[in-house]
């Protein structure tokens, strides 16, 4: 026993037994590491055991039937442009293999290998079924459901927003058999009917697919679409901590937004504040803005009302906010990019006036 009773001190041992033994393999690893970036990336939306909420169920059966790893890969790269669905374009390829390792855990079959070659159909044709048997919910240009897709209050039972099938999103994920297999098949547990229920035949679903396809524009590379912006903008004042708190206010009032509040940042919070320093938060709105901002998408809620921070650390003052163009790369909302651009202008404004 004493060898054993060794093994089991060192924990490098321990591990190598654990491998050996098979109790701890290489996939175990995967999984963990696959089960963490999930649940810290995707199941606030999609549900802590892939069951669903505001993002789609992605442990139904039939999502999986016809999910293949490729369209998962380029569905976790691209998002949803528009919607709910963020695009994780920073997260590295190891992580990605292990969200989809994660997610195949939930497949009663293997997952499908879909073909990148096109369905010929006529898109003229298609366009007219797709008026007649599915514009009632995914709109008549495809657009889908009003909105991003994301619903505070749905109840569970109610179906998530209808797919956007215009989505560039989708497009660049989703190949032409993919969609002729789900419109084919339908989705269990949508309101969604088959093309049997339909009555349509094979050639009619080609050519809705190739309406569906003719939304796709050329994708664009990562590059032209994401810029690197920093989460914070920072700026040193040159005044003293509550001077600099003062000019912070005036200066948001220049900027036609009303001040609300002031808030020592660790009120709330069961944080010991750092030694040698103070902070302040600064909220302030613009209640026009808040509400058309709200209109395009729900998520803008994260940094609004608006806030700049003032905090002194030995003496040394500075004036940080967040930055709305990182956030809007994160939020993957063209419709919203103006929005977060004219935020980024108000806060560097504010921040540049109350230093100078």
């Amino acid at each position: 026993m004493k060898p054993m009773i060794y093994l089991l001190k060192s924990p490098y041992l321990l591990f190598l037994w654990l491998l050996l033994t098979g109790i701890f393999s290489p996939s175990t690893l995967a999984e963990s590491r696959g089960e963490e970036l999930f649940r810290n990336n995707c199941s606030i939306c999609h549900g802590t055991n892939g069951s669903g909420g505001m993002g789609i169920p992605l442990a139904s059966a039939s999502f999986l039937d016809a999910a293949s790893n490729q369209y998962l890969k380029q569905t976790i790269r691209l998002g949803r442009p528009g919607r709910i669905m963020p695009s994780f374009y920073w997260m590295p390829e190891a992580d990605i293999d292990a969200l989809i390792e994660y997610i195949n855990q939930w497949r009663d079959t293997p997952p499908k290998n879909w073909s990148s070659r096109s369905i010929s159909g006529n898109p003229e044709s298609g366009a007219q079924l797709f008026k007649s048997h599915c514009a009632a919910c995914h709109g008549d240009q495809a657009q889908g459901g009003k909105g991003t897709g994301l619903h505070f209050s749905r109840p569970t039972e109610i179906p998530v927003t209808a797919t956007a099938l215009n989505n560039q999103g989708l497009l660049n994920s989703a190949p032409d058999e993919m969609l002729h297999y789900i419109i084919t098949h339908s989705r269990k547990g949508s309101i969604m009917p088959s093309a049997t229920q339909l009555g349509l035949s094979d050639s009619s679903v080609n050519d809705i697919v190739s309406y569906i396809r003719s939304f796709q524009t050329p994708q664009l590379s990562k590059e032209k679409r994401y810029t690197e912006e920093p989460a914070s903008l920072i700026i040193n004042s040159p005044y003293s901590y509550e001077d600099t708190i003062e000019n912070v206010k005036r200066a948001i009032v220049g900027s036609n937004f009303i001040h609300i509040r002031d808030q020592d940042l660790a009120h709330g919070l069961n944080v010991k504040p750092l030694p040698n320093s103070r902070q302040t938060i600064i909220y302030f709105c613009n209640f026009n803005f808040l509400y058309d901002a709200l209109k395009i998408d729900p998520r803008v809620g994260m940094f609004l009302p608006c806030r700049v921070t003032v905090v002194e650390q030995d003496g040394k003052v500075q004036i940080m906010s967040i930055n709305p163009k990182h956030l809007s790369q994160l939020f993957n909302n063209n419709a919203l990019d103006e929005s977060c651009d004219k935020m980024y202008e108000v806060y560097t404004s504010i921040l540049e006036d109350a230093s100078l």
